[in-house]
């Protein structure tokens, strides 16, 4: 069996901590009403009770929802330069003590109920991510996955590759304009005036806050479309300035684009039934991505500094763009359904790289110009 010797900034370190922090945010939402358990002791906090009931469907969610952990920490800790025993009992560990902590911190949360028998479901589903990862590794398959990035990405691309992975689940978070990733002044204008409303010092940029009007009305369509074709171009020269110059950038930003379309069409889909998938594609949706993809195509010859800088002109745009964007009906429609709907624990995830996205990639790009300078 081939085995690594090197160290590699491996992508998969990153997935693990945004699927540990998906975990996290599933087991403790809302995380509001916090408080000791009447009449228990320390020890019987610690302690977890077996269900009185079982439900099928919950007790397959605990063992798949973290599969993946287990998988990605080991894949993690080999490709890390480690020795497969120690990441091996990593990924075993890890998410069994992961499990067993947010059980048991699920006992000051009101509605939420811990249960020996979930700890020990999410520690089988880790342990058998974590032996799907030794099979991978077996199969020589991680081996395969690191020669096919030395042909299409840099060596330092494990930031990039993280992203474009998390951006197509930012999209299934309905956002103000199709494929545009961001915060818009509505989600802004009140966080902000709660946080300035008892600073003295701050009153005058309080006034200013509050004097700001939310976007209203329809989009401008021309508005609409440059936000459609900067979304797209954003994930794609990100992609570039990891990628070395040639065909393979044409591939990336194809299946980019189709990753948007899958992922906002999936989320239209699971909110308002399969006949209504496509109900967020505005006349102005597909020829921006026309756009954008021709614009792909001289790139695919520049240099990594000059595709990262242009990545970096595109998410500024972006940013400003959905801020200003009042929120279409499609959008009002789909954040009701997120809201009330069976999407509710998955919500809070999705949102938060919706919203996140653009700025962590500026984050990053930023870093990989300075260290090209």
């Amino acid at each position: 069996m081939a085995r690594l010797s090197t160290r590699h900034r491996s992508s998969a370190t990153g997935l693990a901590l945004v699927f540990a922090a998906l975990i996290v945010y599933a087991s403790l939402y809302p995380f509001t009403g916090w408080h000791w358990p009447a009449g228990s002791t320390a020890q019987e906090v610690l302690s977890l009770p077996m269900p009185k009931w079982r439900i099928a469907f919950d007790m397959g969610a605990n063992f798949s929802g973290y599969m993946p952990l287990g998988f990605l920490i080991y894949v993690a800790g080999v490709r890390s330069g480690w020795p497969a025993g120690a990441a091996w009992w990593l990924a075993v560990l890890l998410p069994c003590a992961l499990s067993y902590g947010m059980e048991v911190t699920q006992q000051f949360l009101p509605g939420r109920y811990p249960s020996l028998l979930d700890w020990l479901l999410n520690s089988g589903g880790g342990l058998a991510g974590a032996v799907l990862g030794v099979l991978v590794q077996a199969l020589s398959l991680i081996d395969h996955w690191q020669a096919a990035r030395d042909r299409w990405f840099i060596s330092r691309s494990a930031g990039a590759l993280t992203l474009l992975l998390l951006w197509p689940v930012g999209l299934l978070f309905p956002s103000p304009m199709p494929l545009g990733l961001g915060l818009g002044w509505e989600r802004i204008q009140d966080p902000l005036i709660g946080l300035l409303l008892d600073v003295p010092w701050a009153q005058g940029l309080l006034e200013a806050v509050s004097d700001v009007p939310l976007p209203t009305g329809q989009p401008v369509a021309m508005v609409e479309a440059a936000g459609v074709m900067l979304g797209v171009l954003a994930p794609c020269l990100l992609a570039y300035s990891v990628m070395w110059p040639g065909w393979r950038r044409l591939v990336m930003a194809t299946a980019a684009a189709a990753a948007g379309l899958a992922a906002a069409t999936l989320s239209a889909a699971l909110n308002f039934g399969p006949a209504h998938a496509l109900a967020w594609i505005t006349p102005e949706v597909m020829p921006a991505i026309a756009v954008a993809l021709v614009l792909c195509v001289p790139l695919v010859l520049a240099g990594q500094r000059l595709s990262a800088a242009l990545a970096v002109t595109c998410l500024s745009a972006l940013i400003v763009l959905v801020l200003q964007a009042p929120a279409d009906p499609y959008f009002a429609e789909s954040l009701q359904a997120w809201q009330q709907g069976e999407f509710i624990h998955f919500y809070g995830l999705a949102q938060w790289i919706g919203w996140l996205w653009p700025f962590a990639a500026l984050f990053w790009l930023t870093g990989h110009l300075a260290r090209k300078a």
